[in-house]
């Protein structure tokens, strides 16, 4: 008897030990409902990514995944989110919008993301948005611009600037800080984008002085002397041009060629102009979501980090997306928790100073902060201002 009561001591100490290893090797600790709450020292917390990261478009997404994947090494580096690791595990969605819904399933099932980084473009987050909503999944895009993405998802927030937010801006741009009282606008009538632009700029500089011209083109159009001529009879101050480099460059290349004496100003979709095309572009502006001119501080580390990691210059969506995870993680720990509803609530208070500006945000989850106007100088980024259409 005296044997058997020893034996089931021991047996006791044992299963409190087994107890004792099992709850510390949990990576989270659950409710009764079975949620996920709070992330234990020294686990991995996964984000997500999704963009294109092969084809045409490879290079917007491989920015992304880039610029969160620096973020998460230097978070990691620095303790993680309180003891835990991040992890950013990123997805091809090939720029297609069945692919990014396939990409985020992985995501979420597999993966077991507790937040999204993503998606890269507009159709792609918004092809994802309404299961992320039905799902409470932190979503915070760094770079769809378009405007329904947030709209009625509380889960939902973006890091860029909105199309027509852009727009506007450039419009108070061009009032006030050039000077300018009349503008035309000539844009890509077959492009959301491009006509998102126009057409804000458009409403915003008509409050501030004259839109001489507001003239389309198509997609296939390479031949804009016609309309340059025309729009040159109105004798603008400044031309705003809203659409991509391959197509401002040839615009651009024949306002040089007409000698026409006219200010361009563009959109983020100038990006990269002064790769091919600095010669013509010279003096002209473009909004931008960072000037990698910038002296201050948190812009001159990251550029060197990045250079240092992946041997080439940040554009301003690797900048967006290191922004986006650095959000993403302070929220997280700030909640102390993986809880869905702690992450997003602690999204929405964000309030701080990121490398593409001040930022906080707003009912919809978009952001408050100024766009970065450059010119390009010399084929070098110049930073000319930082304006809000506020």
């Amino acid at each position: 008897m005296k044997k058997i009561s020893i034996i089931m001591a021991m047996l006791l100490l044992v299963m409190a030990a087994l107890a004792g290893c099992s709850g510390s090797s949990d990576t989270a600790a659950t409710t009764a409902a079975g949620e996920t709450t709070a992330a234990a020292a020294g686990e991995t917390i996964k984000l997500g990514v999704i963009g294109p990261l092969t084809g045409e478009y490879s290079m917007y997404g491989t920015s992304v995944e880039e610029g969160a994947k620096l973020a998460a090494e230097e978070i990691n580096a620095a303790g993680g989110i309180n003891g835990s690791m991040v992890e950013i595990v990123a997805y091809d969605s090939k720029g297609d919008k069945t692919e990014a819904v396939n990409a985020y399933n992985r995501l979420r099932d597999q993966d077991g993301i507790v937040g999204l980084i993503g998606g890269t473009f507009s159709g792609e987050t918004l092809s994802i948005k309404e299961i992320a909503v039905g799902d409470n999944m932190p979503v915070l895009t760094p770079t769809a611009t378009n405007g329904e993405v947030t709209l009625n998802a509380p889960n939902v927030f973006r890091a860029c600037y909105t199309d027509p937010y852009q727009g506007s801006t450039a419009a108070v741009f061009a009032a006030e800080n050039l000077g300018a009282t009349k503008a035309a606008v000539l844009y890509n009538i077959e492009d959301p984008y491009s006509e998102g632009l126009a057409e804000a700029f458009n409403e915003k500089f008509s409050a501030l002085g004259t839109v001489t011209n507001f003239e389309g083109y198509t997609a296939n159009d390479s031949d804009f002397k016609a309309v340059l001529t025309k729009i040159a009879e109105s004798d603008p101050d400044v031309i705003f041009l809203p659409d991509y480099v391959a197509k401002v460059g040839i615009i651009l290349s024949q306002i040089q060629e007409l000698g026409l004496d006219v200010v361009a100003i563009g959109g983020d979709g100038w990006d990269g102009i002064e790769v091919d095309y600095a010669d013509v572009a010279e003096g002209d502006y473009f909004a931008n979501h960072y000037a990698n001119t910038d002296e201050a501080p948190i812009v001159q580390n990251f550029i060197s980090a990045y250079e240092a990691k992946w041997g080439k210059t940040p554009s301003a969506l690797a900048a967006l997306a290191y922004d986006s995870t650095y959000i993403m993680a302070q929220a997280i720990e700030k909640a102390g928790s993986t809880d869905a509803d702690a992450i997003v609530a602690q999204l929405a208070a964000t309030d701080g100073d990121y490398v593409t500006g001040h930022i906080t945000f707003d009912e919809n989850g978009d952001p408050v902060k100024s766009i970065s106007m450059i010119q390009v100088v010399g084929g070098k980024h110049v930073l000319a201002a930082k304006v809000s259409a506020e």
